[in-house]
């Protein structure tokens, strides 16, 4: 391997190539816009100085002081429920094996965890991420959007249940304080998504059934099975599915030992089988979108040679991929099949629906969707949502809280990018790719479908948000200790 890496570094066209990129980098590094989007934001000096974090600061002391007097140090003192890293793994790694009202129980029992931590020691830290603040907001955005809702009764479960999974960011991020912690989180999240992946690749095996809508029977006559695991629904398996490769290759490519490297290959390996035999086209480009942000941040080298790389790695994907796969991706964005189509026709009816509701939204959960959709629906095509995250996000709470969200996602990129130009290490680089990878395939099949549908996958992306603050925060670490 490294003999032939001296011999393209050695070669004309190595030479070129190479010069070509250093040009581009300089240009690139002495733009003002990006010096500013990678420069380090206000850190927790700025937060601590907030009115907001003064009142936590002063309801915690008094918290801490009602602990002590009552005497409940005798009753806590070494309890299971101290370990706050075993509630948060339990919740984050069981989350797509078990039911949500039993991930449901586990995130409550870490989140009792973390108050009773911050409770017990008036030293602990919060940890603290620019990411949190827009977060927390959001949640307040959807706090409210629920109590307005056209139908308040029918959004209250489903409005308070996406509030508890998205501040449930904050308990990983406080639960993930060093390196060593982070990996084993990881390493354990890639292990579940090898479980459900097998367990997907099982269903193909033994020639499980599905719903018959999730195929165009007469377009693609040869798919006979898209398999789902534990999830329900194909669709929502690969979303899960480009979380938990983007996270696995990061843990590959940084793993230390060959047990374990052996292990996140097989994890890695089966997790991609399934996503094919999802047959998810969203899914699919989710994924290739996520390795090429992955691939570009760990060595940008790779957009000089993508021109050449990429046509010969198409060509002999199809000589390799079946024709049932082919044909399923070349069908992207081909109005003939039913899916697309029908896809299609709830986003102009929803879109017909925010020009009446696009300043507070109808309200979150499937009831008040059904309750305003009919009305607006083109071709009469009946949902259970807009089959588009942003579409929903705005439906469910107006166009605040879509604002919110993308904010959320242009700050994290911004926190990871700053983290990125800043370390030269190969385990930071590797897992801060990862992680905005991840977050980016995940975007991209959010286009095509309501992603936060699955409440089990919406717990695990912001946990991949806060894991991936996390991830910037100890990087950040490191360039200060050096």
């Amino acid at each position: 391997m490294n003999r032939a890496i001296e011999i393209w570094n050695s070669s004309i066209l190595g030479r070129v190539l190479t010069a070509i990129c250093l040009w581009f980098s300089g240009q690139w590094q002495r733009s003002r816009v990006v010096r500013a989007f990678v420069a380090p934001m206000a850190g927790r000096q700025a937060a601590e100085s907030s009115v907001f974090f003064r009142l936590w600061d002063l309801i915690r002391g008094g918290l801490c002081a009602l602990y002590r007097r009552l005497g409940l140090e005798r009753l806590f003192g070494g309890s299971i429920f101290l370990c706050l890293t075993l509630w948060c793994s339990a919740a984050v790694v069981l989350a797509p094996l078990l039911p949500t009202m039993a991930v449901l129980a586990l995130a409550a029992v870490a989140f009792s965890s973390l108050a009773l931590n911050l409770v017990r020691d008036r030293a602990r830290p919060l940890a603290y991420s620019p990411v949190n603040r827009y977060i927390l907001l959001y949640a307040a955005v959807y706090l409210a959007a629920t109590a307005t809702s056209v139908t308040p009764r029918q959004s209250l479960f489903p409005g308070l249940l996406m509030v508890f999974f998205m501040v449930f960011a904050l308990v990983v991020e406080n639960a993930v304080d060093s390196w060593e912690r982070a990996e084993q989180l990881v390493f354990l999240m890639v292990l579940a998504g090898g479980v459900v992946a097998l367990l997907g690749v099982g269903q193909y095996v033994l020639g499980a059934t599905g719903d018959a809508a999730w195929v165009d029977s007469d377009m693609f006559s040869s798919v006979t099975i898209r398999v789902y695991s534990t999830l329900q629904n194909p669709n929502v398996l690969a979303e899960y599915l480009i979380l938990m490769i983007s996270l696995g290759g990061a843990a590959l490519l940084t793993a230390k030992g060959t047990g374990k490297r052996l292990v996140l290959l097989a994890c890695c390996g089966v997790m991609c089988l399934c996503m094919v035999l999802t047959m998810s086209r969203g899914g699919w480009l989710g994924l290739l979108i996520a390795g090429m942000i992955f691939l570009v941040l760990l060595n940008p080298r790779v957009l000089v040679l993508a021109p050449v790389v990429l046509p010969v790695a198409l060509v002999a994907l199809y000589f390799v991929l079946p024709d049932t796969v082919i044909s399923r991706f070349t069908s992207i964005g081909n109005l003939e099949d039913t899916s697309t189509s029908y896809r299609v026709s709830i986003w102009m009816g929803t879109i017909a629906m925010l020009k009446d509701y696009w300043l507070c939204g109808i309200g979150p959960g499937t009831g008040a969707f059904n309750l305003v959709y009919p009305a607006y629906s083109y071709n009469a095509a009946n949902a259970q949502h807009a089959h588009n995250l942003f579409l929903q996000i705005m439906s469910d709470g107006g166009v605040v809280a879509l604002v919110v969200f993308l904010l959320i996602i242009f700050i994290f990129c911004r926190v990871i990018c700053s983290a990125l130009s800043r370390n030269r290490s190969w385990r930071a680089r590797c897992y801060l790719a990862g992680a905005i990878g991840g977050v980016g395939g995940f975007m991209a099949q959010s286009m095509t479908d309501y992603t936060f549908y699955n409440y089990r996958v919406a717990l695990l992306f912001f946990a991949v948000l806060a894991l991936g603050a996390s991830f910037a925060r100890l990087a950040e670490q490191e360039v200060e200790d050096r």
